[in-house]
This record gives structure tokens, sequence and C-alpha cells, in this order.
């Protein structure tokens, strides 16, 4: 296999994080200069999901996320290279990855109809018109699809992408507030275990979260 197809799970993994946060940025703030932000964060935690999951099976070989490959009567070069794949290869539609992902590394993508749903709501923006109401939102993307993903394959926590200057107080606020299960991550944990927390009325959410959060910060404590 040729370098640069050998870098190609770890070149998506960057790049599909980078979109995460991007994504999780928009989603849980606003802006007095955009007022698109909340359509343009499912766009981009879409095209995260899109490349997060390809980067996964890439991992098991680079050509498992083509659709389609050149034949060898299409290329001038003796051998299959990242030239002709660019050029003339078409990679696996955001509504087949579930299968092929199952297929090449046994994993069951979390909660399928929601990654359904959020890509009918990407394709609807995208190519025809903004619904008045969003069936699905996107944070529940990030944290019901994108976060448990991400968790399982790399051991990695979406909470811990975003683009505030303040690591995590607000976002987490803002999540706290909404009632939005997310994973805790040990970093997460430690950089707010001396601030004072506003927890919502749900007795359940609460004791769910802060149950994460003493389970991240044990984990740290003996990391």
């Amino acid at each position: 296999m040729q370098q640069e197809l050998k870098n190609v799970p770890q070149d998506m993994l960057k790049l599909g994080i980078a979109a995460l946060a991007h994504a999780n940025w928009h989603a849980n703030f606003h802006s007095f200069e955009n007022d698109k932000w909340s359509e343009l964060s499912v766009l981009q935690a879409a095209h995260a999901a899109e490349i997060l999951i390809k980067a996964r099976i890439a991992e098991e070989h680079p050509l498992l996320i083509f659709e389609q490959i050149p034949r060898s009567t299409q290329i001038d070069s003796d051998a299959l290279d990242f030239k002709a794949l660019v050029q003339k290869a078409k990679t696996i539609q955001y509504s087949d990855l579930p299968e092929r992902l199952w297929a090449t590394t046994g994993i069951k993508l979390p909660n399928l109809e929601l990654f359904k749903k959020f890509g009918m709501l990407r394709n609807s923006i995208q190519h025809f018109a903004i619904p008045h109401d969003f069936e699905c939102s996107t944070t529940d993307f990030i944290y019901g699809v994108i976060d448990p993903f991400i968790n399982q394959c790399w051991g990695l926590y979406a909470i811990d992408y975003h683009e505030d200057t303040e690591p995590y107080e607000y976002i987490v606020s803002t999540l706290l507030a909404n009632e939005v299960e997310f994973l805790v991550s040990p970093e997460c944990a430690t950089n707010l275990k001396d601030l004072s927390l506003d927890w919502p009325e749900s007795k359940s959410y609460t004791r769910l979260m802060k149950n994460r959060f003493e389970l991240a910060l044990v984990s740290e404590e003996n990391s």
C-alpha cells in the first residue's frame, strides 16, 4: 500500500474531530453577526460523522471506504495510486456507512434511527430548504451518535472538542441546562471539579451525570 494511503485513517480522524469541534461550537452557542449557526452546525456535525465513520473503516483498509474504484484499464500507472482514487473513485454515501461499518469492523453505529433522521435533515438544509422545526437537534446527534462512537473506537469524548476559549465551563453548563446526556472525560471532570455546577431539576438526569463526573475523576486519579 502506498504511504499516502497508509496515512488516510489518521488524517481523516483529525479532520473529523476538527469538524466535530466546529459543530459543537455552533450547536451550543450563538452569534450576533451570523444567524445561521444552528443550520451550519447540522451540516458540520453530519460531515464530522461521515468522516469519522470512514476513518474507522479505513483503519481496516483505506479502499473499503470506496463504493467504486477505478479499473486497471482506467489508470495510466501500473498500480492503483492516490491520484487515481482522487480523480476516479467514489466513496460510500452517508446512508450506506452504518452497514459498511458493521460489515468491515463488526461495530454497530449507536442510535441508527437518529443517524438516518439527521442525514435527512442535513440533506434538506444543504440541498433544498431549511425546515421550520428540526425533528432532531445537532446536540442530540453529537452526543447520541458521535460521542459514543468515537469513545468506542478511540476512547475519545465529544465534550473535549469545541472552540470555546474556556475549556469546559460554558459548554457543560449549556448541556446540563438542556439535560443532554454526554460522556464525561477525565479531563473535563478534573477541569470542573472545583466549580459549582448548576444542576437541572430532573433528579434522574442529575444523578446520572453526577455519577459520570465521579467515575471520570476516579479514572483520572487512577491513571
